[in-house]
């Protein structure tokens, strides 16, 4: 199993993590999709023939316009949904073969859409693992940039926050999020930037934020920055529930050109027409023909 049950087994997304009390065995974070179809509905197509390779460490930014496919790759990894055809691998070994539960050991999530519960702030921190000791819990906030707004609260780790963050900015629950994810130390994250609602300068700690969480981790990053897709290993585009491009980041053009045109030669061949990547004037990105 990628992770033995104990008593942080049903809350904290890798076992074995640095919380006191998890102990298990840890995920290498090698995740491959093998020609991989899925839909909704079955007579209306989304995902098709999608193959990805994901060595330990990589990270992925996955680009593309609304409803293309991104948001439904990450569930399919989470077995929210089961696939119609081909194979999803953990490490080598196929997703079904592990109970939903104990596949989700490997993962750490960060979504648009945060989630806090009515509680202290040190509590919400240390969900994925209760046991943590404050030590523990203040490391994290500290490397997720949240250490800095949570001592100025007037009860600092001990204030009472209100059900969804109460009137925390988007930006300050997204960096609390960070905070229990890092608490966590999960092996493969899946990860969906902000575009809006943030500040330029909480955004900018949002972004090392995710920088210091993705570090030796295997990443999917649903991206809307050009920083983002700048330090990818690799970048996924997608169109129509397909991948149209791939290419590697590192060895792109960097700043605004990346994002006039096309990335450097794909990593493989690819039957459609390739898209390109431009900056819409909120700072988002999509694509075009």
């Amino acid at each position: 199993m990628l992770g033995a049950p104990h008593v942080c087994a049903a809350r904290c997304p890798r076992a074995g993590a640095r919380c006191g009390g998890c102990r298990g065995l840890l995920p290498a974070g090698e995740v491959a999709f093998e020609h991989v179809d899925f839909s909704y509905v079955s007579d209306r197509k989304l995902l098709q023939d999608i193959c990805i390779e994901a060595k330990p460490g990589m990270r992925f930014a996955l680009v593309g316009p609304t409803g293309c496919g991104k948001t439904t790759l990450i569930n399919l990894l989470l077995r929210f949904y089961d696939i119609d055809a081909g194979h999803i691998t953990v490490d080598g070994r196929s997703s079904r073969d592990y109970t939903r539960a104990s596949l989700r050991h490997a993962f750490g999530m960060v979504l648009q859409d945060t989630w806090l519960f009515e509680g202290t702030v040190a509590e919400n921190i240390a969900y994925g693992c209760p046991d943590a000791t404050r030590e523990q819990v203040i490391e994290a906030a500290k490397r997720a940039h949240a250490h800095k707004f949570i001592v100025q609260l007037p009860g600092g780790y001990d204030t009472v926050i209100g059900e969804d963050g109460g009137t925390f900015s988007q930006g300050q629950k997204q960096l609390l999020c960070i905070a229990r994810v890092m608490l966590t130390d999960p092996a493969i994250l899946l990860l969906d930037e902000a575009t809006s609602s943030i500040d330029t300068r909480t955004e900018l700690q949002v972004q090392a934020a995710f920088d210091e969480l993705m570090a030796g981790r295997t990443s999917f990053v649903v991206a809307h920055r050009l920083s983002t897709i700048r330090n990818a290993d690799c970048i996924l585009v997608m169109r129509d529930g397909q991948i149209i491009e791939r290419r590697h980041a590192r060895r792109a053009a960097s700043g605004r050109r990346l994002l006039r045109r096309t990335l450097p030669q794909p990593v493989c061949p690819v039957s459609k027409p390739v898209g390109q990547i431009n900056q819409s004037t909120d700072g988002g990105l999509h694509l075009s023909r």
